[in-house]
């Protein structure tokens, strides 16, 4: 059993994410967030070397941190590591607390409650909820769904199935990052520069095993999986993103809806092509979007796993060899 510390652990991680989800205090994610923001406070400079520095030492010290203590760890034998793994994952999963924030969100919307379903969207994404009615805070919700599915989880399962704790830390400092700094306002079009690139590198494969996986689980959704694969094919490069127009643009294919548009951010207004051809969603749609993320979710875990496996299984041989 404990030849695979590392699959054991992210399926462990995951289903401790499912039963726990995240702490309402003490969150080591939060708490790296409040590091970042002090970092930057005396970092902050209106160019790209300044954010390139902030990028390279908070995310840098916590893959320093993933290394220290995967070594350390090693020393104990395989089920203390897998108990690093699963504790790495569990802390940086938010699979989870997206489904019931998503749940919430449908809601409010069911009770017409718009201002509560205002209030509820920053903890989802970071356009302006004020200008937004009924469809356009579903519309909102659900593309946050589908991007933070990759985010969120599909991104830190595959990076720890490549790269273990280290991955894991990097990778959950990175998009916190390009969360916090990564946007095109006028603060931090440069300065947000390097964490918004590396974020970019990073989520490459994460976006596109979440695209893989949405349009196998879109029929569990009464979804089309040959119209889920054909949106993405058709519509993905159009978002401005290099990786979330791969889970949005599956999401809308699986669920038949049209995503994009008009988009309301705090800093100014984007115009986003249109993913997929189908109506606009609703309040109901955000359920659905709940249950795919939720089947994609156990899809790219299960698929992290089994290259977890591959990888060791990999290393044990060419050991064997030399």
């Amino acid at each position: 059993m404990w030849t695979h510390p590392r699959a054991i652990g992210l399926l462990v991680g995951y289903g401790l994410d499912r039963v726990f989800t995240d702490p309402q205090r003490w969150h080591p994610v939060a708490g790296f967030g409040t590091a970042a923001l002090r970092v930057e406070a005396r970092l902050y400079r209106d160019n790209r070397i300044a954010g390139v520095l902030h990028t390279a030492v908070m995310v840098g010290g916590v893959t320093a941190l993933g290394i220290a203590s995967t070594r350390a760890v090693s020393r104990l034998g395989p089920p203390a590591e897998a108990a690093l793994v699963a504790t790495a994952t569990w802390a940086a999963l938010g699979g989870t607390s997206l489904s019931v924030v998503g749940r919430s969100m449908a809601d409010r919307l069911d009770r017409d409650d718009l201002p509560g379903a205002r209030a509820l969207l920053p903890s989802l994404c970071g356009r302006d909820p004020a200008f937004l009615d009924s469809d356009g805070l579903a519309r909102a919700a659900l593309e946050s769904i589908a991007e933070n599915t990759s985010d969120a989880t599909v991104g830190v399962v595959v990076w720890g199935a490549l790269a273990g704790v280290p991955g894991i830390l990097a990778y959950r400092a990175s998009n916190t990052l390009d969360a916090m700094v990564g946007y095109r306002s006028p603060k931090y079009l440069r300065f947000g520069w390097a964490a918004a690139r590396l974020d970019d590198a990073l989520n490459l494969l994460p976006a596109r095993v979440t695209g893989a996986a949405t349009v196998l689980a879109a029929p569990l959704v009464q979804g089309s999986a040959a119209h889920a694969l054909r949106v993405w094919r058709r519509d993905a490069s159009r978002h401005p993103s290099p990786n979330a127009g791969v889970p949005e643009a599956a999401s809308a294919g699986a669920l038949g809806l049209q995503l994009g548009g008009r988009t309301q951010y705090r800093h100014g207004v984007e115009i986003r092509p249109t993913l997929g051809d189908g109506r606009a969603p609703t309040a109901r749609d955000l359920r659905r979007a709940v249950a795919l993320s939720t089947r994609v979710q156990e899809l790219a875990t299960a698929a992290s796993a089994v290259l977890a496996v591959s990888i060791r299984q990999a290393r044990i041989r060419r050991r064997s060899r030399l």
